[in-house]
């Protein structure tokens, strides 16, 4: 018996995935499948299209495993188009000839709308949609100092960010009043564009452009209807996209009013032999402009084509982006259209987060959210608009901070089997069970047989949440493991390093782990053997554990230069140091920048000039100030009590000492600290991971407090400290930190998984409960004692300067690398 001839049209991330559903299927034995894709490249992740400009190739974004398309029953005809449908003689039409097929899936997706402006039909048209797209905006930009986005959706930021990476002077120009108006309300989309502005990217709201002109100091100039104009020198249309309906309307399918192919709960369209998923389809008179509908589509259609009941009822349009660094959420009636639906808000401009939450009239609902800033609270509520859950009594205790009363967070075994964890696979809890029960015992196992968690990644954390909470439930220990090559955390590591004297990685690896390592391991352990014995990062048997900034002891910019930042103890600076900086500064070229901890970054250096900027730094009396690595950084400082009439001790003088002291320390995660010479409080102390604020009997100290993208308030830990005692419980606690914490764990983390938190914290350094001062104290004097300028070190050291050389066997310059100048600043071209 002859096999049934399916065709596919498209290749995108929804065809593909059709493809893999169906060919999954027992039905997938009855048929021959042909999958055209316009471009000349497999399927590929555009949700993550922006790493290609961060050095991802086609390759790595591909979303095929290697052979998929080789299997029997497939054939691929890429970068070949399809230009016609003939429905009677059920064949497809494309310039290399004519294709038979019995079922034909249309999943063309959409194309990106361009406004119809005047002088938009030259260089200046650019979208932001394929590769292509991409390699043009790149070729672009190597000409350009400025970049315009007009659009600004979701798509829109991420071609802004793009702009922003490739060293462009970015603008976003936006018709409507605010970014992202159809996920956001207006107090939201006010603080998403003071956010991106403070990025240093220009967002320009009720905008209309009248026309694309010539310009004066750029290649062109847009126009706007309010009499003002910008100029550029590349301009990306990101205004929103149309359903690639041009085959469906040419064969006479029918379409919706606005375009669209029209279907019906089982993906058909109005020919019973031809379907139609993803963004070209348009169900109940939506279009579906997001990939997780598309995916819901696809798994639709492959069910019912394999004879199993199933339809298409729609899809949770709720977002989780991070757009130019900046957390953004959306959930569900995020407007407050419903009648009479009660709206609860919180906002901090301090922090510049916003959290809003929509529930029902009954209070008992959530019908939407909208969060900027923090998207930590996202999965929570996600789950409660999802599954109907019932709220707590108070529901803004969901988005307000912690305190009190607070609804405690919702737990994996509060979820219901049929809750969805996945969005974009539309994986529920119930399958995650399923596979588990099937055998899988890693969250690696679950992903690999439900594929969750691999389309934006979003969920990874929840999913994890389920599948500890589930192999628990079923007595399974759960894998601490650091990775695949050490059966052990990082904490046991840290032990098996400091109690049996394991000096290398090598010598670790062979005595408790397998294989070669990873990038998960290798800069682990490094920063454990760095914690115990204080080698310099780069001697041999330690060098190929350090990432990018470590191995370059300098901070890697988006452009591929770097920055340096030496060390300024308590922000206190002498003005022939302050004359060396600048005198540096301008000798390279460098752009300057006051930091928020008192010190001062220089950047625009090239490989091989770090170690030449270096050397007259420290010949200026600066040390390196380790702004590369997991290690403490600055010890912010008012001027206390020497020159403050309000100060009662001298801060200056005792952030100094706090620096002097615990530089070069190297810890699971950065440490800052912070010194104030009084309750006012000018230095932030609270803010910090260790903060010190004096009062009229000595110090407070504060702990375990951090700013960022989640800024959590220090506890206090004790208070009127003399000197010596200070210090003493600042070298047991960030001991302890070093010694227990995980992975890349920030103090504040690491103090709240302490079973007991603060409380136990104080039992273990003040009251010596566990008998490890002493011994705390020791490994710390031996860090202090041990302490060298790594920078300096690297000078002196004919071997370690090899490796800032940009040619293995030269020591000049580039030839290649040219400097152009962009406002105030100097880059490389």
């Amino acid at each position: 018996m002859s096999k049934q001839q399916m065709i596919v049209i498209g290749n995108g991330m929804v065809g593909h995935h059709f493809v893999e559903q169906f060919l999954a299927s027992d039905a997938a034995a009855d048929y021959q499948l042909t999958v055209f894709g316009e471009e000349p490249h497999v399927a590929y992740d555009r949700v993550h299209l922006s790493d290609y400009f961060n050095g991802s190739d086609a390759d790595a974004l591909c979303l095929a495993k290697p052979g998929f398309y080789d299997q029997d029953g497939v054939t691929l005809q890429l970068d070949e188009q399809v230009t016609g449908i003939d429905r009677d003689a059920k064949q497809v039409i494309t310039p290399k000839g004519r294709y038979d097929y019995d079922t034909l899936v249309l999943a063309t997706g959409s194309y990106p709308f361009v406004p119809p402006i005047p002088g938009n039909d030259n260089e200046a048209g650019l979208v932001y949609r394929t590769l292509d797209d991409l390699d043009a905006i790149r070729d672009a930009a190597a000409r350009s100092k400025i970049g315009v986005v007009v659009g600004g959706g979701l798509l829109g930021l991420e071609a802004a960010n793009a702009l922003k990476s490739l060293g462009l002077k970015a603008h976003v120009v936006e018709f409507a009043p605010q970014l992202m108006g159809v996920q956001l309300d207006g107090e939201a989309g006010e603080l998403l564009k003071s956010k991106i502005e403070d990025l240093g990217v220009t967002v320009h709201c009720s905008k209309a452009t009248q026309q694309i002109v010539a310009g004066d100091s750029c290649r062109y100039k847009m126009e706007f209807s309010d009499g003002e104009a910008l100029e550029t020198d590349l301009i990306v249309f990101s205004a929103g996209i149309r359903p690639q309906d041009a085959l469906g309307r040419e064969s006479g399918l029918e379409l919706g009013e606005r375009g669209g192919i029209v279907i019906d709960s089982q993906c058909r369209t109005s020919d019973e032999s031809i379907y139609a998923i993803g963004e070209c389809a348009l169900w109940n008179g939506q279009i579906f402009g997001l990939v997780a509908p598309g995916y819901t589509m696809a798994k639709t259609l492959a069910a019912y084509l394999n004879d199993e009941a199933a339809g298409f009822t729609g899809a949770d349009m709720s977002t989780k982006l991070k757009l130019l660094g900046v957390d953004v959420g959306s959930i569900g009636d995020a407007h407050g259209r419903t009648p009479e639906a009660l709206i609860y808000k919180y906002s901090n401009q301090a922090e510049g987060t916003y959290r809003k939450l929509v529930v029902s009239p009954d209070n008992k609902q959530l019908l939407g959210a909208v969060l900027v800033g923090d998207n930590s609270y996202y999965d929570t509520l996600l789950q409660y608009a999802l599954n109907g859950l019932e709220l707590p009594e108070q529901p803004d205790s969901l988005i307000l901070p912690a305190m009190e009363g607070a609804a405690p967070a919702l737990g994996a075994d509060a979820l219901p089997e049929t809750a969805t964890i996945c969005s974009c696979l539309n994986v529920t809890k119930g399958q995650i069970v399923e596979a588990i029960d099937a055998g899988a015992v890693t969250v690696a196992d679950v992903k690999e047989v439900t594929a969750a968690s691999t389309g934006c990644g979003g969920c990874a954390a929840l999913l994890k949440n389920v599948v500890d909470s589930e192999l628990e439930q079923r007595g399974v220990e759960i894998s601490n493991d650091l990775c695949e090559h050490f059966a052990y955390s990082r904490e046991e590591l840290y032990h098996l390093v400091r109690v049996e004297g394991i000096a290398s990685f090598d010598e670790l690896l062979k005595r408790y782990g397998k294989g070669l390592g990873c990038d998960i391991c290798k800069p682990t352990v490094g920063s454990i053997l760095a914690s115990c014995w204080n080698d310099h990062i780069h001697e041999l048997p330690h060098v190929g554990l350090q990432d990018t900034n470590d191995t370059f002891m300098a901070n890697m910019q988006k452009n591929g230069t770097y920055s340096v930042v030496p060390r300024v103890p308590g922000g206190e600076i002498t003005p022939k140091q302050l004359i060396a900086l600048g005198m540096v500064a301008d000798k390279y070229q460098l752009y300057t920048k006051i930091t928020g901890g008192q010190r001062v970054d220089l950047f625009g250096a090239t490989l091989n000039q770090l170690p030449l900027i270096w050397g007259e730094l420290i010949d200026a009396g600066f040390e390196t100030g380790h702004a590369y690595g997991k290690s403490l950084r600055t010890v912010k400082s008012c001027v206390g009590s020497t020159w403050c009439r309000y100060g009662v001790q001298d801060s200056v003088g005792m952030a100094i000492r706090l620096e002097n002291r615990y530089k070069g320390l190297r810890a699971p995660h950065k440490i800052k600290f912070a010194v104030s010479g009084c309750t006012r409080e000018c230095a932030e102390a609270q803010s910090k991971d260790i903060g010190v604020i004096a009062t009229d009997k000595g110090w407070n100290l504060y702990v375990c407090g951090n700013g960022g993208m989640k800024p959590r308030h220090a506890d206090l830990f004790a208070t009127d400290l003399d000197d010596a005692t200070l210090i003493q419980y600042i070298d047991r606690v960030l001991m302890f930190y070093i010694k227990t914490g995980d992975r890349l764990q920030r103090t504040s983390v690491w103090m709240e998984n302490l079973e007991g938190g603060l409380a136990y914290l104080q039992d273990v350094v003040i009251n010596d409960s566990l008998g490890l001062g002493q011994q705390l104290e020791q490994q710390m004097e031996h860090v202090v004692a041990t302490y060298q300028c790594e920078w300096k070190s690297a000078i002196n050291d004919p071997e370690k300067l090899k490796r800032f050389r940009q040619f293995v066997n030269d020591e000049r310059e580039d030839p290649d690398l040219q400097v152009v100048e962009v406002r105030d600043q100097l880059i490389p071209a």
